[in-house]
């Protein structure tokens, strides 16, 4: 097996790591990259197993932790990302619960923002609890309120910027200090602004998770998570939960994955450019009663989003006149817009969430979060612009 000699005299960009970054060639000279569907690997003698078990020999083992389709997808991830270390998992939940159980133990506290995933916020309001880590949820625009829930046994903050689905957007680096000055980490969900529009490493996070099966796919086609950090967190408390709990990423995932990232920065430059002229389409609608783009200069957080992103993102939020009744009939109403709970998809996709992402929460903690039966969420995906904005233009009568 050999590796791709890439410059090491200038350092090269996203899209060119993103093609080439982590290859590894068997001895036929493959281009597209092998895809190794292998559970186990055979060792030339019984003191070369030792070897490879007790650490002196650094190769495979078992793809459960570890296998060379998978170390080519974090490969690409670590570079694109500007991490020092990298697992892969078998989904975004797996990689955001094994983020957090990795690190935490009876007696521990997390503090984390409240507008969240309903999965993620699962995780962290009753799972957790259940082995002894108290959680405090927080508003995570109100730094205040990041402080005030400081305990001394806090040991890890967590939020997703921009939050799904209202998209609102949070100071990570200020949330760091405060992090850092407890003595915590800072874990973000980066899923919905992409390592593209955003690097929160470079903001001062500790660590950084993604569903994968989302932008990073993009085809809708495979699940699959990745968590990066340092190599101290990695080593210290990710490799071996990962390697003994077994949340593993499957070979072929991984190599689908890999695959995808190489078309990400042109995706997310189109998908980017249709949500910006399809949310100032529906910013002037007399049927939308609010509209949240992270690229609009009427958005919450203006200013901010211009400080940490280099993009608007592929999201779009946005409240139709009415309730429940009159958000199903615009869903139902569309033609070109999928009915589904994936984003970041080549199809777009329109989201209820109320009724599935957010379902599990009560009316009250939604609400909280400015949930409302009216609220929709948009991914949008490659089709023609004006193919979606006659389509939303369409659905829109029916409301």
């Amino acid at each position: 097996m050999s590796r791709e000699r890439l410059p090491q005299d200038r350092p090269l960009r996203d899209a060119t790591r993103l093609i080439h970054e982590g290859e590894a060639r068997s001895g036929f000279g493959e281009m597209s990259e092998a895809l190794y569907l292998t559970s186990g690997y055979a060792y030339d003698t019984m003191e070369a197993a030792e070897a490879r078990f007790d650490g002196r020999d650094p190769g495979y083992i078992y793809s459960r932790f570890s296998n060379p389709s998978v170390t080519t997808f974090e490969k690409r991830m670590i570079a694109l990302e500007g991490a020092e270390a990298a697992r892969a998992a078998a989904s975004g939940m797996a990689a955001v619960t094994a983020s957090l159980l990795c690190m935490l133990k009876a007696g521990d506290h997390v503090v984390s923002a409240k507008a969240l995933f309903g999965s993620c916020r699962y995780v962290v309001e009753d799972l957790l609890p259940r082995f002894g880590v108290p959680s405090t949820l927080v508003d995570g625009a109100d730094l205040d309120q990041w402080r005030a829930a400081v305990r001394p046994q806090t040991r890890a903050f967590f939020l997703e910027s921009p939050t799904n689905p209202t998209l609102e957007v949070y100071d990570i680096e200020a949330i760091a200090k405060i992090a850092h000055d407890a003595g915590a980490l800072l874990i973000v969900d980066n899923v919905f602004a992409t390592p593209i529009l955003q690097k929160p490493l470079k903001l001062g996070a500790d660590v950084v998770v993604y569903s994968a099966t989302k932008h990073i796919d993009g085809q809708g086609r495979t699940l699959g998570g990745i968590v990066l950090g340092s190599e101290k967190y990695v080593m210290d408390h990710l490799h071996t939960f990962m390697r003994q709990t077994g949340p593993s990423l499957s070979p072929f995932n991984a190599w689908t994955l890999a695959k995808g990232l190489e078309t990400l920065p042109l995706r997310i430059e189109r998908m980017q450019d249709s949500a910006g002229k399809i949310a100032d389409f529906l910013a002037g609608h007399p049927k939308v009663t609010t509209l949240t783009y992270c690229g609009r200069p009427d958005h919450p957080q203006a200013d901010l989003v211009k400080r940490q992103m280099t993009g608007g993102g592929t999201l779009v939020a946005f409240v139709v006149d009415g309730g429940k009744e009159e958000a199903f009939r615009f869903g139902n109403a569309l033609q070109v817009v999928k009915i589904s709970n994936n984003l970041g998809d080549a199809k777009s996709i329109l989201t209820h969430p109320a009724t599935t992402t957010h379902q599990r929460l009560s009316p009250d903690d939604r609400a909280a979060v400015g949930i409302t039966d009216a609220t929709l969420r948009l991914s949008v995906g490659l089709e023609h612009v004006d193919d979606l904005i006659d389509d939303v233009e369409r659905a829109l009568k029916a409301v």
